[in-house]
């Protein structure tokens, strides 16, 4: 089980290079991230607000906490 906060803190801090996307297990997402640097930070906004409102799970479910 993956955990809501390690998920936004990963997408605050590296969110520019998809390791949050590939933290969840969305690594097509996470190679696209890597490769524009993050959608030139419109992608890693957005992936960090849908993160803290839930509204991004990761693959296999649902957070731990």
């Amino acid at each position: 089980m993956k955990s809501k906060t390690v998920a936004a803190l990963l997408s605050f801090f590296l969110g520019g290079l998809g390791i949050d996307r590939f933290y969840l297990g969305y690594t097509g997402m996470g190679i696209l991230k890597l490769l524009t640097f993050g959608g030139l930070g419109f992608i890693t906004l957005i992936d960090f607000i849908r993160i803290l409102v839930g509204n991004l799970k990761p693959k296999d479910g649902e957070y731990a906490d």
